[in-house]
């Protein structure tokens, strides 16, 4: 019983010390940006070669253009890894992901049914406008040390 405990707080240190690395991980790179962006990669890659029933009516969106968007969708998944994992790239890589998503509309089957278009706008203007953190940030300006306050009602040492 004793082992279990043990081992239970454990796993529990190993869990807080991964989601604090994950965190500190996701604060420093344009996460939500690239999770917009992957998300609009899927459906523009989904649909045109999707086969979808509604009851007894059969829905196909195959089109011609089902090249077309397996390379958007791709660049967009592409794009996105970018963006995670080399967040300098992230003016060129927001500018091309919204140029994507624009090509999509008229190209996959209107940009994956509307959802990958939004999304990659969405994306992609949150990658062009993310700015790294500093790593000193001061929530107030140095006060003087010279001369701490003194709380209302006591002595003041005066002479």
């Amino acid at each position: 019983m004793f082992f279990q405990r043990i081992g239970r707080r454990e796993n529990a240190r190993v869990v807080a010390d991964a989601r604090r690395r994950f965190r500190t991980w996701r604060g420093e790179r344009p996460f939500c940006a690239g999770l917009f962006t992957f998300t609009a990669g899927l459906p523009i890659i989904y649909f045109p070669y999707a086969r979808l029933d509604f009851g007894a009516i059969p829905l196909a969106l195959s089109t011609s253009a089902g090249a077309g968007s397996l390379i958007i969708g791709v660049l967009l998944l592409t794009l996105a890894l970018a963006l995670w994992f080399h967040r300098q790239a992230r003016v060129f890589a927001g500018i091309t992901i919204i140029l994507l998503a624009l090509i999509s509309f008229p190209v996959a089957n209107f940009g994956g049914l509307i959802i990958g278009l939004v999304s990659g706008l969405i994306g992609g203007s949150l990658a062009c406008a993310w700015i790294p953190p500093t790593g000193a940030t001061d929530a107030q300006p140095a006060a003087d040390r010279a001369s701490p306050p003194v709380p209302v009602g006591q002595d003041h040492g005066g002479k």
